[in-house]
């Protein structure tokens, strides 16, 4: 058995689940912004407008929950890095949480508890004109490279 037999049945899942993000949160208590970024051409790069607030945009075709947090713009997987469940964001609380085992993450996708074993995994991001690009093809895991993960921050 390959390490990519049943891939796609996961990701038509999380696809799927995400549909039950409603509960998503967005600074200030404001509702989350659903959208669907602009594949490029080439590669697995997504354009998205540059956030004008704080909050959260999800993508859910593409998997990508983007937060920005004062001048911070930060780009997530859509799922925990525990058991790739569907994340969701407790408002009153202020935090991810995964679902099926709880584990608990700070709003710049920080690890506070739970099963887990590492921080919400990031996307390269990076500034192009009025807009972040976001690279879905490489995952950026903080326990295999926390500088980098570190970095994968635009500052508006």
């Amino acid at each position: 058995m390959s390490s990519c037999d049943g891939c796609g049945a996961r990701r038509d899942f999380l696809k799927q689940a995400a549909g039950a993000l409603a509960g998503l949160w967005l600074v200030g208590n404001a509702p989350p912004v659903f959208a669907s970024g602009q594949r490029s051409s080439i590669g697995e790069d997504v354009s998205y407008p540059t956030p004008t607030g704080d909050g959260v945009t999800i993508d859910k075709t593409n998997e990508v929950i983007l937060v920005r947090q004062g001048k911070n713009v930060m780009a997530f997987a859509l799922s925990c890095p525990h058991q790739r469940t569907v994340l969701k964001w407790i408002d009153e609380d202020h935090r991810f949480q995964c679902p099926k085992h709880k584990s608990r993450y700070q709003p710049t996708g920080e690890f506070i508890s739970g099963r887990a074993t590492r921080n919400m995994d990031r996307y390269p991001i990076r500034r192009d004109g009025s807009n972040v690009v976001v690279n879905i093809d490489v995952t950026i895991e903080s326990d295999k490279d926390g500088k980098v993960w570190g970095a994968a921050i635009v500052v508006v």
